[in-house]
């Protein structure tokens, strides 16, 4: 578990929750090897905590949400890193280059006054953490449902899909433990670290895939794309590699996305007709936070009433990778109706794909 963290409900408010939520992510950020990251948002709480001034961090300060569940810092590091990215702030090479000895308040004071007007969008909406590696967790998940004896055939919906690149999973190769699945070579290849025993070998099929977003990413626009490299960590350079597979293979054929909340997409899509002989699964990774409770519960109730109707030939999954809050790791629990209702930790993953334990783990992040 990644030390000073404070543990505290995500969806807290008040005096002393923005502080908290910095400095939990700068934590969260160091545990997960992501140094610059977390000098970014170390420089950000200081600026804070020092009382500059500028519109951005007013806002900041004044947070009305809950900015653990809102993801308060990274919005603001994505703006940070969109302005390196595009060379138009200089100074922040210091932090970027992790060049030791630096003033890093004195550089992120900077370029939040300099640049004022380009950073206030970026606190208007949450982070869009689309992650390609996220997508070997999915696929073990099938696995381990076809092991149960569900159908090997999956129609996959997604909920936040941001740009789709989930979507396209069954254009990627998984080395999941030794057990390989998908073409061969692959747009992208996948062999996180495992740890525990590999997961069970069958031959699966995905008949569809489709997913929503309150705000779908077009991987083909330049500027969309940016915004999406911007919210990349700059340590993690293999994932900067993926984004550029993934854009070559959306402008070859685009995933299937729509722009719709989660849970009107559920809603509708579970009130569609179901293939015989096709395990029907709802997927999300990272963003069941994002979610409003009302939509959560809507969710909710729509697999629930739709698992009652469940049939050994046409049976509903649900898998979702996503943080525990109380543990500070990931875990990809999953429920499937008829049979397995409760949930079950199949997987504890890194969130970004580097390593999965099979059955839960004791690696924590």
């Amino acid at each position: 578990m990644a030390e000073n963290y404070q543990f505290i409900d995500i969806n807290a408010t008040g005096p002393g929750i923005i502080a908290a939520a910095f400095d939990n992510q700068v934590a969260y950020c160091t545990a997960s090897g992501a140094t610059v990251t977390a000098r970014i948002c170390a420089a950000l709480r200081d600026l804070i905590e020092a009382g500059e001034g500028g519109a951005v961090l007013d806002r900041v300060r004044n947070w009305s949400g809950p900015p653990l569940a809102d993801a308060l810092p990274l919005r603001l590091a994505g703006g940070l890193h969109a302005l390196h990215l595009k060379g138009t702030q200089p100074s922040l090479g210091c932090i970027y280059n992790d060049t030791q000895g630096a003033d890093d308040a004195q550089i992120v004071a900077s370029a939040l006054h300099t640049h004022e007007t380009e950073l206030l969008p970026w606190l208007d909406s949450p982070p869009q953490t689309n992650e390609a590696g996220r997508s070997a967790n999915f696929i073990a998940a099938m696995l381990w449902l076809a092991d149960k004896g569900l159908p090997a055939r999956f129609e996959c919906l997604e909920i936040g899909s941001s740009a789709g690149i989930n979507l396209m999973l069954d254009r990627y190769h998984y080395n999941l433990g030794g057990t390989e699945v998908g073409p061969d070579p692959g747009a992208m290849r996948f062999k996180p670290e495992w740890q525990g025993d590999a997961p069970p070998r069958h031959a699966i099929e995905l008949t569809s895939t489709k997913g929503c977003d309150v705000a779908p990413v077009d991987l083909t626009d330049p500027d969309e794309a940016l915004r999406l490299r911007a919210y990349i960590w700059p340590e993690h350079t293999v994932r900067f590699e993926r984004m550029e597979a993934a854009i070559a293979e959306a402008k070859k054929r685009p995933p299937d996305l729509v722009q719709m909340n989660a849970a009107d997409f559920i809603e509708a899509e579970l009130a569609k007709p179901q293939t015989p002989g096709t395990t029907r699964m709802l997927m999300h990774s990272i963003v069941w936070q994002y979610v409003p409770e009302e939509q959560q519960a809507r969710v909710t109730a729509a697999m629930e009433a739709a698992g009652a109707r469940a049939t050994p030939d046409q049976p509903l999954a649900w898998v979702a990778l996503e943080a525990n809050r109380v543990l500070h790791i990931h875990e990809m629990v999953v429920r499937y109706w008829p049979g397995g209702e409760a949930g079950v930790v199949v997987t504890r993953a890194h969130p970004h794909g580097a390593w999965i334990g099979w059955g839960g783990s004791d690696r924590m992040i």
